[in-house]
């Protein structure tokens, strides 16, 4: 019922019935809808890429708070794993004086974000490219929500039948991706940096292993979402962060 309404909300009498159709064969109601509000943002998406989740919601929230309290002047971000660039476009929205970069391994994903850019009147540089590898700029702020699911996980049928597979899974039991970026990051970090990644809810221990394996002497902080989860990995070598933490 609660799906239903929110057809009725978005949609025409006349599209009402086909969009039922469709909600009762097991597809999402965002994708039937096309659009979803992140962080008062109009979103849209389609089978190309994720449809945006709270948890993301919530990195994007604390990223830009932590920005604001540790980073004075206009920095240099880059999403990476961008899909529908809600975290790109949310992060060029409130932080209007920075520069923001945005890579998806996924053409038709890149597609996507490029048309979200535009309806939402923001300017990002988009890289098509496996995470860091397209890039040669060096940046304040990587931040990232990439796949991360392992391949024998259990997933919701609606998730696993509709969602985009490369949004969804990584090799080596869901850390592959956390690994390529963590190993090469130094690389692409100015002098004072934060790092921001979302993670699985079963995934912080091992996460937090890999941080501590190429960043020995950061401050590494493992927060949770709002169902008191851990979902978030910040990483910096700001001095101040572990006393100072939201």
């Amino acid at each position: 019922m609660k799906d239903i309404d929110y057809l009725k909300k978005y949609l025409k009498e006349e599209n009402l019935e086909e969009a039922i159709k469709r909600l009762e064969k097991g597809e999402p109601v965002q994708y039937i809808v096309g659009e979803v509000d992140f962080f008062g943002n109009i979103i849209k998406v389609n089978k190309n890429v994720l449809i945006p989740r709270f948890e993301t919601e919530e990195l994007v929230y604390k990223t830009i708070e932590y920005i604001k309290k540790y980073f004075k002047k206009s920095i240099k971000i880059v999403d990476l794993g961008t899909g529908s660039g809600c975290i790109a476009i949310t992060l060029k929205k409130k932080l209007p004086n920075s520069i923001v970069h945005a890579v998806d391994i996924s053409k038709e994903a890149l597609e996507v974000a490029k048309y979200n850019a535009r309806i939402n009147n923001v300017n990002i540089n988009f890289y098509l490219g496996d995470m860091l590898e397209p890039l040669t700029d060096k940046y304040d702020c990587i931040i990232s929500n990439p796949p991360y699911i392992a391949h024998d996980e259990e997933v919701m049928d609606i998730v696993k039948n509709n969602e985009p597979h490369v949004a969804l899974y990584a090799n080596d039991n869901g850390l592959e991706n956390y690994k390529k970026i963590l190993k090469n990051a130094n690389k692409y970090l100015n002098d004072k940096y934060l790092i921001a990644f979302e993670i699985g809810a079963t995934q912080a221990n091992e996460v937090f292993k890999l941080a501590k394996r190429y960043f020995p002497n950061d401050s590494i902080i493992i927060e949770k979402d709002m169902q008191n989860r851990d979902r978030f990995i910040f990483i910096t070598n700001i001095k101040s962060f572990l006393s100072n933490k939201l």
